[in-house]
């Protein structure tokens, strides 16, 4: 059914997310490297305005979610893992409870049976069945018809952040709406390069928040959570001057000006406007592929910029834009480099594993907006073990680029996102890299806190404190100064196509 084009606007501004972010405490840490303190804020109260948003949003999500339930045929789904450990249906926070189960399909082993041997099979034969899995089953294909993207400077000056002299632009992606005038969808990204660079820098693709830099940055949406707590902020410098500073640049894409983080935004957006304000049909993407698909266009753009190393630009992204920056990654071969930050279920975390968030969770009107419709059925009569890829097979796409994958302590906060369950993930894809001549993690034994294992293109840590990216920023910086000067060697011995 249609929406209005009065309900279809205020759903694409609205734009908010569900999610609950958890009291951080400071780091300890035995390393050299500059780990910065954290500290948290607190939020006003919810006016009566705001409140009645949400319950009109959260209506509006259910129905969508029903119409995709009826489309496939299915009558009610199998609850999701509660993190209150009271529930029923309580997560599984124990290693030593973890049930059994399958291995994840080897990536290396065509439906028949036999073995992928050499790279030209894996680009040509083996990588785009596994391509082709991941649309059907997981985030959804990205249509033929979706609009072009015209990129403009809005407005641009010069700064000093954290130190390093600075060249800030205010971008904006229009993208063609002439078929649904009524959806507008102008993607916004601050991109921030040193500005005595001498030749084209390395830039960090961050799937975030927008620095205010202009003074006329949204506010981010509101947390709607039990603790309405923001996450946790760096006392010294942020993770954008510390880029800067390693004389990258850093561009910081606001996902929900591709896609609002809803259920009920799915007729706006560039979801929407795909579709021409119709609801999605099962097989079409979620959310999580529209926001890479937003941070493709943007890499187009950077590609066309003459102080930008287009070959070395990377992908980051934490919690839900973790799982963004991984699907940008894998999907996208232009992309040289990943920090993937907490992604959890539906990015690095294994799905088989019961530890944590569940497909289940990800199946209900709380995530199903991240992907396809198809993957409802995994919530209901399918199970997680019936899933013919897992996340091992994302991070495989990757290979062999480099790749940070990173998580924080359980005891701390971090245990929804399953730090382990990413970590065998990542052992899981170790085979890929290998057959590319990429190095994998060289262990398959879970390291001890703080101990980063990277011997080769896949690195993992897990840092001390809880669901934050930033104590492990200066480990990714460190990783990505060693292996970005490698990227180009690494696809010509791999045979690597440009991109997909």
């Amino acid at each position: 059914m249609m929406q209005s084009r009065r309900s279809r606007a205020l759903i694409s501004l609205t734009g908010v997310s569900f999610v609950a972010i958890l009291s951080l405490p400071a780091q300890t840490s035995s390393t050299s490297s500059p780990q910065p303190k954290v500290t948290t804020s607190v939020r006003a109260p919810i006016s009566p305005e705001e409140e009645a948003a949400r319950k009109k949003l959260a209506a509006d999500t259910e129905a969508d979610h029903a119409d995709m339930m009826r489309q496939l045929g299915i009558a009610s789904l199998r609850p999701g893992a509660d993190a209150d450990q009271s529930s029923p249906h309580a997560a599984n926070f124990d290693d030593t409870k973890v049930a059994p189960y399958p291995p994840p399909p080897d990536p290396l082993v065509f439906p028949n049976g036999k073995l992928v041997k050499t790279p030209e099979q894996w680009w040509k034969k083996r990588r785009p069945q596994i391509v082709k899995l991941l649309e059907s089953e997981m985030y959804g294909k990205i249509p033929a018809s979706v609009p072009k993207v015209t990129w403009s400077v809005v407005k641009s000056k010069d700064d000093v952040l954290g130190g390093t002299p600075s060249h800030i632009t205010r971008l904006k992606g229009h993208v063609d709406n002439a078929i649904d005038p009524a959806v507008t969808v102008d993607i916004e990204v601050i991109l921030a390069l040193p500005a005595n660079a001498t030749v084209p820098v390395p830039v960090i693709v961050a799937f975030d928040f927008l620095p205010n830099d202009f003074g006329d940055a949204p506010p981010p949406p509101r947390l709607a959570s039990s603790v309405a707590r923001l996450g946790a902020r760096p006392q010294g410098p942020t993770p954008r001057e510390q880029v800067l500073a390693r004389g990258y640049g850093y561009a910081a894409i606001s996902t929900n000006s591709i896609q609002a983080d809803n259920g009920a935004g799915l007729t706006t957006g560039i979801i929407g406007l795909s579709n021409r304000g119709a609801r999605r049909t099962p097989e079409q993407w979620g959310v999580l592929r529209a926001w890479a698909w937003g941070g493709s266009r943007l890499l187009d753009y950077l590609e066309t910029n003459p102080a930008v190393n287009a070959k070395l630009v990377g992908t980051f992204g934490h919690s839900r834009y973790g799982k963004a920056a991984l699907v940008a990654m894998a999907f996208d071969t232009r992309f040289a480099i990943g920090y993937i930050s907490s992604s959890g279920e539906g990015g690095a975390k294994l799905s088989r594993r019961d530890f944590g968030e569940k497909v289940e969770n990800l199946t209900r009107n709380g995530g199903y907006h991240w992907m396809a419709g198809n993957f409802l059925k995994y919530g209901e009569p399918l199970t997680r073990n019936d899933l013919p890829v897992d996340s091992h097979d994302l991070i495989a796409l990757c290979a062999p680029r480099p790749i940070f994958i990173s998580a924080g302590s359980s005891e701390a906060g971090d245990a929804w996102v399953d730090p382990k369950g990413s970590f065998l993930a990542a052992v899981a894809a170790g085979d890929v890299y290998r057959l590319l001549g990429a190095k994998d993690l060289g262990t398959s034994l879970y390291p001890t806190m703080l101990t980063e294992v990277d011997p080769g293109e896949i690195a993992f840590r897990q840092h001390d404190q809880g669901h934050t990216p930033i104590p492990n920023w200066p480990f990714f910086l460190d990783f990505a100064e060693r292996e970005l000067p490698k990227v180009a060697q690494l696809e010509k011995k791999a045979e690597a196509p440009k991109a997909d």
